[in-house]
């Protein structure tokens, strides 16, 4: 059984409904997502703010592989474009960390670093992953409301849960 903390985010079009059904087409493996929040953009590029989900899931079926193809097909039927580093996109899912067997899946490949590389320094990751596991924990960094603690507060305050019905 693997595990697997995706998230996802967009900024163009209807992102609010392009990630909620990003999410949706997890399924059964679907095991917690958190409610969908507003984020200022991330890396310097001006742009609009992001709606941001982070969701966990199970699958039999999956490896840490498999997660990253699931990230790639949700992002290509969205119509992603990887124009600018950082830039506008109307879907990015990334894989955040992943836990074959109990064990946390530790990669240093270029395609899939695990766990996300820069994961504990984003707040638009880790206040929705609380939100969606109150336990949650990053492999190799600790307890994600820690890690939430040490980040500087504008960045935290900076993610804000999207009114319900809200587009």
């Amino acid at each position: 059984m693997t595990r697997a903390v995706l998230s996802f985010g967009g900024n163009i079009g209807d992102a609010a409904a392009t990630v909620r059904a990003a999410v949706g087409a997890l399924g059964p493996a679907l095991v917690a997502a958190s409610r969908a929040y507003v984020t200022p953009p991330w890396g310097g590029v001006e742009q609009a703010d992001f709606v941001n989900v982070t969701a966990i899931a199970d699958d039999p079926a999956r490896d840490a592989a498999g997660w990253l193809e699931f990230a790639r097909e949700r992002e290509a039927a969205a119509d992603r474009v990887r124009d600018v580093r950082w830039g506008p996109r109307t879907l990015d899912v990334d894989v955040v960390a992943v836990w074959s067997d109990g064990e946390s899946v530790l990669s240093q490949d270029p395609e899939l670093t695990l766990p996300h590389p820069r994961a504990h320094v984003r707040a638009f990751v880790l206040v929705p992953w609380l939100d969606a596991d109150p336990d949650a924990e990053l492999p190799g960094h600790g307890r994600v409301d820690g890690l939430l603690a040490g980040l500087p507060r504008g960045d935290v305050d900076g993610v804000r849960c999207l009114p319900e019905g809200a587009s």
